[in-house]
């Protein structure tokens, strides 16, 4: 891979980076299937990303035709990478074994380790012989929407699949690596204004917030809609804010500490409210909410924006559920994509049916979604939240931040990229939208 990081760094030709040889074996950070069992019975807290996460050389997987290799210069953690590291709620080698029963392709991936990893800036280096529209040498962002189009079921919106799957977390040759294998529906043109670390953290998070504020198939934000984003200040809720700025709504941003609540002013959110100063007990215990609570959110709410939210962004869980649904407006809507801190949720229906109010799931995003989604990256209209960057050695260490809650928006990994700050093509667009709104999470992350 050094070879193709000389090339790549030289400003190689396609046909000089196509020319080098794959080679059979890459650095990737990957868990193991004997090791799933390593925390069995700690509680979740406790289970630690560093003791599970091995980087080391890994062969090289044949390429099938609808698929490329690509250079990862940078990628990214993500929630579900903290939950393959920790083996939560299950192991993902089931995904993978699910996979290869498919047909030989998917036989691939039922390894007895897992490459992870659902985030990438990178350089394609080959395609199969079925790709049409990429080639060596393209500069490219990865989503990680993995669909086989031919199940009917992938067509119209293709999240909806039946085979549908994330890759890197239910495929493997994931992107915390420095090579890693992705189908050609899956690239999109890298922002050229932004360095590979910046590039590599939009994709997953960007995407996901897109189609649950932006597209029809979520719940479409329209102008003066009032919205209510947990976790404002983090990889999901820091897009999700910027999209309702850039779409006429008024964003109510839940964030953790005043150093948090003073990034999201000066990123434009002026309603925030910091919920460790607030001090909101939902549960009085792990059985019981507090509906009194959700009451005082909901007055807070009202005395920040001058009434009840139309739309709330939600993707904590269990912890927030109930006060989400209280918190919506009558006819108002919760979309949900996740559920950090913990997946068996409770609220008090009364306040859904008597009120007409709608709960609706989404999940990452089509190509589509996905696409435009990254367009707006590129134009410099969606600013990447990067607040912090590692290498891939030292990856355990960036997934327990994120396990931990201890960072800001987005956590980059340096994968072949030697150094920061490299892969900047469009110095001209990057002064236009400002060095200090590209760098904000980051500056404020130190």
């Amino acid at each position: 891979m050094q070879e193709f990081l000389s090339a790549i760094l030289a400003g190689a030709s396609g046909e000089e980076i196509a020319a080098i040889p794959i080679p059979e074996s890459y650095r990737a950070s990957f868990v193991k299937r004997d090791e799933t069992d390593m925390f069995e019975g700690m509680e979740s807290e406790d289970k630690d990303p560093r003791k599970s996460l091995h980087v080391g050389e890994v062969p090289t997987p044949e390429l099938a035709p609808d698929e490329a290799y690509i250079a990862v210069m940078a990628s990214a953690i993500n929630f579900n990478t903290v939950w393959t590291s920790i083996f939560e709620p299950l192991p993902t080698f089931g995904f993978l074994d699910r996979l290869g029963r498919e047909g030989v392709w998917g036989a691939r991936h039922a390894l007895d380790y897992h490459v992870v990893g659902s985030d990438a800036s990178a350089v394609v280096l080959q395609v199969g012989s079925a790709v049409r529209n990429w080639g060596p040498g393209d500069k490219v962002t990865v989503h990680c929407n993995y669909v086989d189009d031919q199940s009917p079921t992938a067509h119209d919106d293709s999240i909806l699949a039946d085979n549908q799957r994330i890759w890197g977390f239910e495929t493997n040759f994931g992107g915390l690596a420095d090579l890693a294998v992705v189908k050609a529906n899956q690239l999109m043109p890298k922002p050229a204004h932004l360095s590979w670390e910046e590039a590599a953290v939009n994709a997953l998070c960007n995407s996901t917030s897109y189609r649950m504020l932006v597209s029809h198939n979520g719940a479409p934000i329209t102008q003066g809609d009032k919205v209510l984003v947990w976790g404002a200040s983090g990889g999901l809720g820091a897009y999700a804010v910027q999209y309702c700025l850039n779409g006429g709504a008024t964003p109510v941003g839940v964030v953790s500490s005043q150093s948090k609540v003073d990034l999201l002013h000066e990123l434009g959110v002026e309603a925030v409210i910091d919920r460790k100063a607030a001090n909101y007990r939902f549960w009085k215990d792990e059985h019981t909410q507090d509906e009194s609570e959700w009451r005082r959110l909901g007055k807070d709410i009202r005395g920040l924006v001058g009434d009840d939210v139309d739309i709330v962004f939600e993707h904590p869980g269990r912890q927030t559920m109930g006060a989400s649904v209280f918190a919506a407006k009558r006819g108002g809507t919760i979309v949900t994509c996740a559920a950090t801190s913990g997946y068996m949720i409770e609220y008090d229906n009364r306040h859904l049916w008597m009120k007409l109010k709608t709960i609706k799931g989404s999940h990452f995003a089509n190509y589509r979604e996905a696409w435009d989604a990254n367009q707006l990256v590129c134009e410099g209209k969606i600013l990447p939240p990067l607040s912090a960057v590692h290498t891939l050695d030292n990856v355990g260490d960036a997934a327990y931040q994120v396990h931990r809650n201890l960072h800001e928006g987005k956590i980059g990994v340096l994968c072949l990229a030697p150094e920061e700050g490299l892969g900047i093509d469009d110095h001209e667009l990057r002064q236009r939208v400002g060095e200090d709104r590209i760098t904000l999470f980051r500056r404020h992350g130190a």
